[in-house]
């Protein structure tokens, strides 16, 4: 595995996603025909890469890993995660908000995946694809709007009541995680229907005095719009409002709720697919499983804007083991990628840049769009050209551990 790959992404055809973001990015013609919501760039078996070996036959990328794993992902990958590719990075492209969702720890998805097993549930009702945690990284690409984290009490009363909901508010002397929780099961309650529909059109209709100047008020008359009679319009007073300039990213820790709004983000994340939702969906919800996994506390995320770690490479540290995001801006100067390597992902977005393994071989030309793959076995290499990438891999012996 001493030669550098190009990598076919898997693209995912989901409702909220954009006929034009994807489709530029990968230089095709736009609009494409159908949705285009992931960019995948990994090995899990819902949506797996593809490799194009240099015979001109392309394999899965969890293929790759399985004929050398050592090979493909270095040593100390290895040791730490087995032969399994232990990242999944994706381009995101939101043009309708999706999925008020969070995901497990990975004791939570061991457990559920095991109980499904145990109890044959069909494939197409499982809430588990697999038994891995699924923390992740958002980055944002374009401007990009999310829900992240509960507000504190007192700002959730004060806009219940900005909308006529002051019956169903939290109290002054509420307790944070007794009430959270409670508000959560009675209103995704899939029986609260009736007496749920009544409260969200008065709430709309105070939401369409008040949008002018009340951006929450705004976002519900849109989420309205994209999901009608959906519990997950009350997000925007349930949740902090994240708006994020490209190159600031959010890091997302497990049974967070979350739900993202609009626009186009780089994403990293164990791999793993491991979504629980409890509204803003068109699929399968799990406001159950959700009141066992979540984080019913407030929290506001903090906004990381990556530190720089070398020429040209910005690094966005998280506490997670099986990945690590940067970003990097290849001038006149290059950028070497020095020191013992693991594997790899590089997307270019911008530019045309060519990867150069230190050790000799064969050059790996990426123009904006293109993808490769750099096993381990390769080694140190250097970028030259004009042009800026995301770079996905794994800490080095701990998180955060630089590039």
């Amino acid at each position: 595995m001493q030669r550098i790959l190009r990598l076919e992404a898997a693209i995912k055809n989901y409702d909220w996603g954009s006929r034009t973001i994807l489709a530029a990015l990968q230089g095709k013609s736009a609009p494409s025909t159908l949705p285009e919501a992931e960019l995948w760039l990994g090995a899990h078996p819902n949506g797996s890469a593809w490799v194009e070996m240099g015979d001109g036959t392309r394999v899965p990328l969890g293929e790759l890993v399985e004929r050398d794993p050592r090979g493909v992902l270095g040593d100390a990958v290895f040791a730490r995660f087995g032969a399994r590719f232990p990242f999944l990075f994706k381009v995101l492209a939101v043009e309708r908000a999706l999925s008020l969702q969070a995901h497990p720890d990975a004791e939570q998805a061991r457990r559920g995946y095991q109980r499904e097993l145990l109890e044959s549930a069909a494939s197409e009702a499982r809430l588990y694809a697999d038994e891995r945690a699924k923390p992740e990284l958002v980055l944002a690409h374009t401007r990009f709007r999310a829900l992240c984290g509960f507000r504190p009490l007192a700002e959730i009363r004060a806009g219940f009541e900005r909308m006529g909901l002051g019956e169903i508010a939290p109290s002054v002397g509420a307790v944070e995680g007794e009430w959270l929780r409670a508000f959560f099961a009675r209103w995704f309650a899939p029986d609260a229907i009736g007496s749920r529909d009544a409260r969200l059109d008065r709430a709309l209709d105070a939401a369409a005095r008040a949008s002018a100047s009340d951006e929450a008020a705004a976002w519900m008359l849109r989420l309205a719009e994209q999901h009608p009679g959906d519990p997950g319009i009350l997000a925007p007073l349930l949740l902090h409002a994240i708006e994020l300039s490209p190159g600031e990213a959010i890091f997302l820790e497990a049974g967070e709720l979350h739900c993202y709004l609009e626009g186009a983000a780089a994403e990293i994340m164990s791999s793993s697919d491991n979504v629980l939702r409890a509204g803003l969906t068109t699929k399968q919800r799990a406001s159950a499983e959700l009141l066992r996994i979540g984080r019913f506390a407030s929290r506001r995320p903090q906004v990381l804007r990556g530190t720089p770690c070398a020429p040209g490479v910005r690094v966005y540290a998280t506490p997670a083991s099986e990945f690590e995001l940067c970003h990097l801006e290849v001038g006149a100067a290059g950028v070497v990628m020095a020191g013992e390597r693991s594997v790899e992902v590089l997307l270019c977005y911008q530019g045309a840049v060519q990867i150069v393994p230190l050790a000799g071989g064969d050059a790996l030309p990426l123009a904006g769009g293109q993808s490769g793959l750099v096993p381990a076995a390769v080694g140190a290499y250097r970028l030259v050209g004009q042009g800026r990438l995301y770079h996905a891999s794994v800490p080095r012996g701990t998180p955060s551990g630089g590039c």
